[in-house]
């Protein structure tokens, strides 16, 4: 029997290695996914096997994570209860995807995972499993009575590796966990679980990795161009960059200047409330810098139609449906509209602050003539207005008659 773990250093995944290596009589293998955790793989190769790991893999997928599932998701300006920038949900299913690949290479039969038993990240790692790969099979230590029996809690883990002599950030004292990527970072569990705890106070404030606090920004406004061609940012100020190139950049941007800081309670997959803390200083800067070539290139209708799809488009990403039809579908919709998305966004960084400067293309549908109020002669003409209200307006005459008939 062999096995590859879903592996990323941190508490859980640290424990789990050992526990798995004395439950099963089968070799273990970890797998880090690279998708911009920068610091916080290094040296997982030795932490794993002195844990119990025969084998591990780091792989780096961070270009493909750019290229082939955040601009993809910012092409459908996908937020999440109007909030939450989906940055820990759009890196599951590459992750899962790049798991299944380890395992079909070891010939392993079961993928495992550290996710809760709580969360959402167990429901998007299976259903990529069922989606990609149906033949393997599943071990979620946290599902196991005997695993909670062992571990109750976070604190139980933390003095665990304190006494196996195994290092991990996670404390006592803030005992909150973090996922990191490229796109975000996210924090939620213990201290922050009661929702009226503020981690922007001095004393808290350095749980933040990406960003200063607004307080602490420039005083001076930085401005900023972006480029687009048919929806996807190509240029910073003039320069050509990959995706993964505008991203980093635009995270440093943004973390100068406070901007991408979300604290919200919201509604997971599996029934329960819950409060999270996320940074994604690039990814609120590239998604308003998006929205503005597209009210200057997309048709109305087309826009309205694509933005009433936008919360189911990002339900789907969050819950874990990445790799379903319906998701796929979606995509096509929403890529077909972006064939017009292409110009200029000038924006305005200031103490948390994205403000939009300017947007122009080349494609444009603003036709000043047709805008203007100074008279100015255009294909509108004002007298075709009061035909066009008066039979809009009909059918709520019609109402109100048919009301006072029945008064």
């Amino acid at each position: 029997m062999k096995i590859v773990l879903a592996y990323s250093g941190g508490l859980d995944t640290t424990v789990i290695v050992k526990w798995l290596t004395e439950k099963y009589d089968a070799e273990i293998v970890t797998f880090a996914a690279d998708v911009g955790q920068q610091e916080e793989l290094d040296g997982l190769e030795a932490k794993a096997k002195r844990t119990g790991a025969g084998k591990h893999y780091t792989l780096d997928l961070v270009d493909e994570f750019a290229k082939d599932y955040v601009y993809p998701m910012v092409r459908g300006n996908a937020i999440y209860e109007c909030q939450y920038y989906l940055g820990t949900s759009i890196a599951r299913p590459l992750i899962a995807k790049a798991q299944i690949d380890v395992a079909r290479k070891e010939g392993a039969t079961h993928v495992a995972h550290g996710a809760t038993g709580k969360g959402n990240d167990q429901v998007r790692f299976e259903l990529a499993f069922a989606a990609l790969a149906p033949e393997l099979q599943v071990i979620a230590p946290w599902r196991m009575p005997e695993f909670r029996k062992l571990f109750p809690g976070r604190s139980e883990m933390i003095e665990w590796c304190r006494a196996n002599g195994v290092e991990v950030e996670a404390s006592l004292k803030k005992p909150y966990s973090m996922d990191r990527n490229l796109w975000h970072i996210s924090y939620e569990a213990g201290i922050l679980e009661d929702p009226w705890f503020d981690p922007t106070t001095p004393d808290n404030r350095e749980m933040f990795k990406l960003s200063v606090d607004p307080s602490e920004a420039p005083d001076a406004p930085e401005y900023v161009e972006l480029d687009f061609e048919k929806g996807d940012c190509v240029a910073i100020n003039g320069k050509r960059m990959t995706p993964r190139q505008v991203i980093e950049h635009l995270n440093q941007l943004g973390g100068r200047h406070g901007i991408g800081r979300v604290d919200l309670v919201e509604n997971r997959f599996v029934g329960m409330k819950s409060r999270g803390v996320y940074e994604t200083p690039g990814g609120v800067i590239l998604m308003q810098a998006h929205r503005q070539v597209e009210t200057l290139t997309m048709d109305r209708d087309l826009m309205h139609l694509r933005d009433s799809l936008i919360p189911r488009y990002g339900q789907l990403i969050y819950n874990g449906f990445w790799f379903s039809p319906e998701r796929e579908a979606l995509q096509a919709f929403i890529d077909k509209s972006q064939e017009t998305v292409t110009g200029t966004v000038r924006l305005k960084l200031y103490k948390g602050n994205v403000i939009t400067a300017g947007r122009k293309s080349p494609l444009s549908m603003y036709d000043e003539h047709v805008a203007s109020m100074e008279g100015v002669l255009s294909d509108y003409q004002p007298e075709d207005a009061g035909g066009f209200i008066r039979l809009n307006g009909l059918r709520l005459k019609m109402r109100t008659r048919q009301l006072s008939q029945q008064g």
